[in-house]
């Protein structure tokens, strides 16, 4: 799996790569095959696109969201109808123009969809604290 060039900035930056690698590895539990991370489709970023193993195999573009403690509301409370079509419009281009670090784009997977999973720090790691599938743009 390919990792954007960008690296964290500053203790929230790392933190959020920090929430990332843990959604990483509990998309793998579920037996996805995560493709890249952090990847830039213009003025937009996408957390991870994964491949679910459905049948047919659906592309997804997962927004991780992260909160380490409640002083700022949860992680899902931080996503907004805004952000939901900045996800849309990024899987829009990857589809129909690929991005060469994500195999299987570029129109190749006719399904795809959006998902939110929402990450809650837990002790030393982290949990999945939602995940909602299949996130509608409004």
């Amino acid at each position: 799996m390919t990792r954007g060039a960008r690296p964290p900035a500053g203790p929230r930056g790392a933190i959020g790569a920090a929430a990332e690698d843990a959604a990483v590895a509990y998309l793998q539990g579920l037996g996805w095959l995560p493709l890249a991370r952090n990847i830039r489709l213009g003025a937009d970023e996408i957390d991870i696109v994964a491949r679910d193993t459905d049948d047919p195999p659906t592309l997804v573009v997962v927004e991780v969201r992260s909160r380490s403690g409640r002083n700022f509301g949860s992680a899902l409370e931080s996503l907004d109808a805004r952000k939901v079509a900045r996800l849309y419009r990024a899987a829009a281009a990857l589809q129909r123009g690929g991005h060469p670090d994500v195999p299987w784009s570029a129109g190749l997977m006719r399904r795809w969809r959006v998902d939110l999973l929402a990450m809650r720090r837990a002790g030393p790691g982290w949990v999945v604290e939602a995940h909602l599938r299949g996130l509608a743009p409004t």
